[in-house]
């Protein structure tokens, strides 16, 4: 079990290690979008015609605010293509680092209580800290 974990903790650290290369990040999504223009006598309005772009729009949410900016084609839109690849490789690593500290929690062994009395004393300290959530939860219906 100890070479299991000390086997984790190496894999924790070399993820920890490529978290640190991952560079700057953006989050959202760019998309590319055509619009019509709405005027009669313009191209766009013809059959078939996908309207007006390509356009490039970055989007995102923050809190439930959404943000959006157009993108000009050339580097703004690399920096950004590169910033949201760097995003989705930052999501990802996070993933893969608390999977691997579930299993590193999973094989640390349970404490050891030396006596009846502090384990009774340890119950009563747990039973405390969740009467106090269990009241703030009641006081704040």
């Amino acid at each position: 079990m100890n070479d299991s974990l000390a086997r984790l903790e190496s894999k924790r650290k070399s993820l920890y290690k490529k978290l640190e290369e991952v560079g700057d990040f953006r989050r959202g999504s760019i998309s590319v979008n055509y619009r019509k223009c709405g005027k009669k006598n313009c191209a766009c309005a013809a059959s078939g015609h996908p309207g007006h772009g390509p356009q490039y729009l970055w989007s995102t949410t923050v809190k439930g605010k959404s943000y959006a900016k157009n993108l000009k084609l050339g580097p703004e839109l690399q920096k950004y293509l590169e910033e949201n690849g760097n995003y989705q490789t930052f999501m990802k690593l996070c993933d893969e680092i608390v999977q691997v500290n579930e299993k590193i929690c999973d094989c640390r062994p349970l404490i050891e209580v030396a006596d009846k009395h502090e384990g009774e004393e340890l119950k009563k300290k747990l039973q405390m800290h969740f009467m106090r959530r269990y009241r703030k939860r009641l006081s704040g219906l």
